[in-house]
């Protein structure tokens, strides 16, 4: 998984102008292919000293004590204010800030707070502040700990406060310290009020048990992103699927694909994966009908995509819509007509018994071949069909090329002896007889057909 958040971003403005929004959405990316997809982009797990270890594990331990009663609780917070010269000095570092000067900002801040004794209010925006430049410096520890006193002094207005808390858990997560991160976000949950939770919470706290590649939680933080919200985002059931691919869930898999095909029915690779997973669970039927209708709605646009579709017809013993599918992917330009694919579409028409079809696929590939294997092939089909004429032209082209079994050899020699026998061409005829009576296998057949063309004579 790749998540960039660039912390200089941290927004720096004024408590008033504090977005109603959640600071910083953060979201999640995990295609996967099939069934490996997960774990190839997930963000690979750092190694912990053991400080951060109990740290995380303090945080979490203190929050398992929180009892339901005890969450979202009214906040009794007094409206703060500033003096006139409080007002005077935080303008002026506001203007510092703006231009970018981060050290004289810091310089300012570290004076303001040790001149401020009782205002909590100030304090707390001053720490917010600090917080916010010592990021921009690349000094996030600093960072982090300004924004937790912030927090801790609880005087800011609820909006700020709530939206502080949450960020202290996005910067942990991009910190890669998933305990405390999974901490301060489950603080946040217990704190804010029920009804101002928003999806992108419930996001946030999946792809920290991403990281942590527990996936059944996973799955029930990201459920809740998705019930909460009215337009979930297809990376979020993504996220979800990915997950029921890692814990081998693939019925769950399978209704999560039929609902991202609901409601993004262009997204090809989902009819794919949905496809697969039917066939994985022995339901081929079904399997097939996915991909059928994938097909018929235009979205199976590579080789590899219809030559699936094809062989899945072919496995249920549809061989006449695999050969249609097939020829018309030639015909497109989609499939190359190479001497594989069309001794595969000869094949293919062949057991659906449209034999004209199948000996035209024959032919074409024939032709492109360097021995002759497809020849002789065409020609028993030719032979089969009475059609000696063409069935001797085929024979004779297979001997030429060579490349076939010495005991193939024999059949080609007898089978264009009774090509030419049937044309009336018994010169040609006796000469294809005695060349097959020289092999094992052909030699007795041979000497009939001499024997018989000795007595019409």
């Amino acid at each position: 998984m790749s998540t960039t958040v660039d912390m200089k971003q941290v927004i720096m403005i004024k408590q008033q102008d504090v977005p109603k929004q959640l600071p910083m959405q953060l979201s999640i990316q995990l295609p996967k292919q099939l069934f490996m997809q997960l774990s190839s982009r997930l963000i690979k797990k750092p190694s912990r000293s053991l400080k951060a270890f109990l740290l995380g594990a303090l945080l979490l331990s203190s929050l398992s004590g929180f009892a339901a009663e005890s969450c979202h609780l009214e906040r009794d917070v007094q409206a703060g204010s500033y003096s006139e010269i409080e007002y005077k000095r935080m303008e002026k570092i506001y203007a510092v800030i703006g231009d970018e000067q981060y050290a004289e900002a810091a310089v300012s801040l570290n004076e303001l707070l040790k001149r401020t004794k009782n205002n909590d209010y100030v304090k707390a925006i001053a720490h917010q502040l600090l917080a916010q430049v010592e990021w921009s410096r690349e000094r996030y520890p600093a960072a982090l700990k300004n924004f937790e006193t912030a927090v801790e002094l609880n005087a800011l207005p609820d909006q700020t406060h709530y939206a502080l808390m949450y960020q202290i858990a996005q910067l942990y997560y991009a910190d890669k310290r998933y305990p405390e991160a999974l901490a301060r976000l489950d603080m946040w949950f217990c704190e804010i009020p029920e009804e101002d939770i928003n999806p992108l919470a419930y996001v946030l706290k999946a792809s920290i048990y991403v990281a942590e590649e527990d996936y059944r939680s996973v799955l029930t933080a990201i459920k809740s992103a998705i019930d909460l919200s009215d337009k979930p985002k297809k990376s979020w059931y993504e996220v979800k699927l990915a997950s029921h691919y890692e814990l081998k869930q693939f019925p769950e898999a399978a209704e999560t694909l039929e609902v991202m095909i609901s409601h993004w029915p262009e997204n090809k690779q989902s009819w794919l994966q949905l496809s697969s997973i039917y066939v994985k669970l022995k339901q081929n039927k079904r399997g097939l009908a996915v991909l059928a209708l994938a097909y018929s709605n235009g979205l199976l646009d590579k080789k590899s995509d219809v030559l699936q579709l094809v062989s899945l017809n072919q496995y249920l013993e549809l061989p006449y819509k695999a050969a249609v599918i097939l020829q018309k992917g030639m015909d497109d330009g989609l499939i190359e007509k190479t001497e594989k694919m069309l001794t595969q579409l000869g094949d293919t028409w062949y057991q659906a018994e449209e034999s004209d079809k199948a000996l035209l696929a024959f032919g074409e590939a024939g032709k492109l071949a360097n021995d002759g294997k497809i020849d002789l092939r065409r020609g028993y089909l030719l032979a089969d069909s009475e059609k000696w004429a063409e069935a001797g032209i085929a024979m004779n082209s297979a001997i030429k090329k060579g490349g076939i079994k010495e005991r193939e050899i024999g059949d080609a020699w007898l089978l264009k002896g009774m090509a030419e026998f049937n044309t009336n061409e018994y010169k040609a005829a006796r000469d294809s007889f005695g060349n097959a009576s020289r092999y094992q296998k052909t030699s007795k057949a041979a000497m009939q057909w001499i024997k018989h063309m000795n007595e019409l004579n």
